[in-house]
């Protein structure tokens, strides 16, 4: 077992070096195909997307301004929230507290994503639609609450283990002075854990920007370059759901499209995985 054991395991982390080679490979051959037929130029400083329309146009800023709006609005509602339930976590609540507590918000990570974007679309949207007059049935500002809703776990657990991390002298030299709790876990606590707080902050963006059903269910499919979080929008994910439904034939310019709007999508997801390691390595404090 000795011999083999080292083997088997070697043989798992290279099937996952493989699988992510395979990916990008993939991405990168039909992506070549796509812009063998567009001009990578019109593709990336075009405010127009239009692909299965006449007249075509491949302009990806509708798509990645309709990401980006989801993203933002996802990210305002989860990081504050899943900070504060953070702080509170690590800082305030009894531990038979907080073994309860945990748990169950981290159920929220569970839910299916198909069932918060009917969530959004048969409850937020309503909501929204009333305090709104001019608001859609397929709305930015809906999809993006709920992407943030379904992301607050993320934030919470992985900051609150960045807390929970920090010595517990600290606190203790904090309070020998004088310190309150709330100054302790605002100006000692926070700080300490800021790298793994900003990481979490990081991931949950890239989290929000590959999500793809509740996007496709309660946004709408409307490319459109707006920073107007109660019209219509499509993100790069709902594009691919559309187009891959069957209709579009194999080979084609539209169905390349899926790929080049796939690249898109993952050089922003890696780039932002790259930032969430630099500022972890960056603001890490060690004691």
């Amino acid at each position: 077992m000795d011999k083999i054991m080292p083997i088997v395991l070697f043989l798992c982390a290279a099937l996952s070096i493989a699988t992510t080679i395979g990916i990008v490979f993939t991405l990168i051959g039909e992506t070549y195909h796509f812009f063998e037929k567009i001009p990578f130029i019109d593709f990336i400083t075009g405010g127009k997307w239009s692909p299965l329309i006449e007249p075509k146009s491949f302009g990806i800023w509708p798509l990645i301004c309709g990401t980006l709006l989801i993203t933002v609005i996802a990210c305002l509602v989860a990081v504050p929230i899943g900070l504060a339930s953070a702080i509170y976590l690590s800082e305030y609540a009894p531990k038979k507290i907080r073994n309860i507590v945990k748990p169950i918000l981290e159920v929220l990570a569970g839910v299916p994503t198909i069932v918060y974007g009917y969530f959004a679309l048969s409850f937020i949207t309503p909501i929204i639609r009333g305090l709104f007059a001019d608001a859609g049935v397929f709305n930015a500002l809906a999809a993006g609450i709920v992407v943030g809703i379904m992301i607050i776990p993320m934030v919470c657990s992985l900051s609150e283990d960045a807390m929970t991390a920090v010595p517990r002298s600290l606190r203790d030299g904090a309070y020998a002075l004088g310190a309150t709790r709330f100054e302790v876990a605002l100006k000692i606590v926070v700080p300490a854990a800021f790298s793994g707080i900003v990481a979490s902050a990081v991931l949950a963006f890239s989290r929000a920007i590959g999500e793809t059903m509740i996007v496709t269910v309660a946004a709408g499919s409307t490319p459109k370059l707006t920073a107007n979080p109660l019209e219509s929008i499509q993100t790069m994910t709902a594009y691919i759901v559309q187009v891959s439904l069957g209709d579009t034939p194999h080979g084609s310019v539209e169905y390349g499209t899926i790929f080049a709007v796939g690249m898109t999508l993952f050089v922003i997801t890696f780039l932002l995985n790259i930032l969430a390691q630099y500022v972890a390595r960056r603001f890490r404090e060690e004691y």
